[in-house]
C-alpha cells in the first residue's frame, strides 16, 4: 500500500502532518476546525467531513520525518492512521496503516468501513503526492 512521493520525506511529512493541508488532499474532508497550534504530539483539531460528521482528531505520534500517527473518534467509532516515511532515490515512500474500531452496535459498521478504508487512504495519499509534484 506504499505511495511514492516525488519529494524528500521531510517535505511529505510536513505537508501530511499539518491538519491545515488536509482538505487539499483528503477526499472526504470539507474543512478542518479548531486546530490547536502546530503539529506535535497532542495537537487536536476537528475534521468536518462532506457528510458533516465531525470526528475529534489528535496527533498521537510524531517522529519527523519518519512516522506520524493520528487518532480520530466519532461517537462509538475510532480510527487510527499511521504513516511511515521511507527515503527513496526519487523522494520517499509513504506507507499507511489504518485501524478502525467500533463499540456496541457500531462494531460491525467499523469492520465494514475498515475493509474500504485502506483503498480510500491510498487514493488520498496519491492525490497528496500529485499536489507535491514539481
Amino acid at each position: 500500500m506504499k505511495v511514492s512521493f516525488p519529494v524528500p520525506p521531510a517535505v511529505a511529512f510536513d505537508y501530511l502532518a499539518d491538519p491545515h493541508h488536509r482538505p487539499e488532499w483528503q477526499s472526504s474532508l470539507d474543512r478542518v476546525e479548531d486546530v490547536d497550534g502546530e503539529p506535535r504530539v497532542g495537537q487536536t483539531w476537528v475534521d468536518v467531513t462532506r457528510p458533516r460528521l465531525r470526528p475529534a482528531m489528535e496527533t498521537t505520534e510524531l517522529d519527523r520525518p519518519h512516522r506520524w500517527t493520528e487518532t480520530g473518534t466519532w461517537r462509538g467509532i475510532s480510527a487510527t492512521l499511521t504513516l511511515v516515511f521511507t527515503e527513496t532515490a526519487a523522494g520517499c515512500d509513504v506507507e499507511p496503516t489504518m485501524v478502525l474500531r467500533g463499540r456496541g452496535v457500531l462494531a460491525p459498521v467499523a469492520r465494514v468501513l475498515g475493509l474500504a478504508a485502506p483503498y480510500a487512504v491510498r487514493s488520498d495519499l496519491r492525490h497528496a503526492a500529485g499536489r507535491l509534484a514539481p
